[in-house]
């Protein structure tokens, strides 16, 4: 571990539950396609909002995010809208940056109220049940392996670099993000399906194993792998993968004593058609 959680307590009110849930990518593989996906999203968002008392959403919520000084991505405002509701009405929002939207910077907390972190946080949670502490983050760049992709992570996030994206017009900057973006998502896709690699070769698994050893957490809560995953790290800590929602739909609820990974089924509630 090469940096220190920050550390955040909350106090987890009666009836009140804590949902998570990652990796949208709205933008590909189409805007027909993600605008289909968005409507899905709202509808879960509907569907938590009678308990939910804070909603964290782990990285890649966009495929492609950049905040410049006059100007962001346009798209998926019905998405926004939501979360502003949902945070006028004291639904508490956190955010984490993903790979694919790292450049985040106070736009979202302007103008929807979310908190933005770009590192895994500790969170501990104290209700009437039991107090838990949960890590939290989106999992890029974590964990043993991918050094390529480490290195490039510390270029994009270097002032200078983002200084010099800013410096280029927002339509040619935005067109040669989501050519990368596409280029990535095919050879993703050539790769067929993400599947188990072994406890060995789980990267996030192993990052979660290294602090466990020092730092015990009851649950760790990663997005990235676009894997559902539910492991035990040892007898009082699981690891918990909250795949994607660019194929299937998973999220996580904790209600102060458990927390689950579940698939939202559409078919359980009405679909928003705005």
């Amino acid at each position: 571990m090469n940096f220190k959680p920050e550390k955040r307590t909350v106090q987890l009110h009666e009836g009140r539950c804590v949902y998570f849930s990652s990796d949208f990518h709205l933008g590909v593989p189409s805007m027909t396609k993600s605008r289909e996906r968005e409507r899905l999203i709202i509808s879960w968002l509907e569907s938590i909002e009678h308990n939910a008392q804070m909603i964290f959403l782990v990285g890649d919520i966009f495929d492609f995010w950049f905040e410049y000084n006059k100007a962001v991505p346009k798209g998926f405002v019905r998405l926004l809208g939501k979360l502003a509701e949902l945070s006028d009405k004291g639904i508490k929002l956190v955010i984490f940056t993903g790979n694919h939207d790292m450049w985040m910077s106070g736009y979202l907390t302007d103008e929807i109220g979310a908190t933005i972190f770009r590192n895994p946080v500790t969170y501990t949670f104290i209700s009437g049940k039991s107090t838990k502490s949960i890590l939290v983050g989106h999992g890029d760049g974590l964990g043993p392996g991918d050094n390529t992709y480490k290195v490039l992570k510390r270029i994009f996030e270097n002032s200078f670099f983002q200084l010099m994206f800013r410096l280029m017009h927002p339509d040619v900057g935005i067109w040669i993000a989501m050519e990368w973006s596409k280029r990535s998502r095919r050879a993703n896709d050539h790769k067929g399906e993400e599947h188990f690699l072994g406890e060995d070769h789980e990267w996030l698994f192993q990052y979660c194993l290294a602090v466990e050893k020092t730092n015990h957490h009851d649950y760790y809560i990663f997005g990235h792998r676009h894997l559902p995953l539910d492991m035990k790290v040892n007898d009082s800590s699981r690891y918990i993968n909250l795949g994607e929602w660019l194929k299937q739909q998973h999220f996580a609820i904790f209600n102060g004593e458990n927390l689950t990974l579940e698939k939202f089924d559409p078919s359980s509630v009405a679909i928003t058609k705005n």
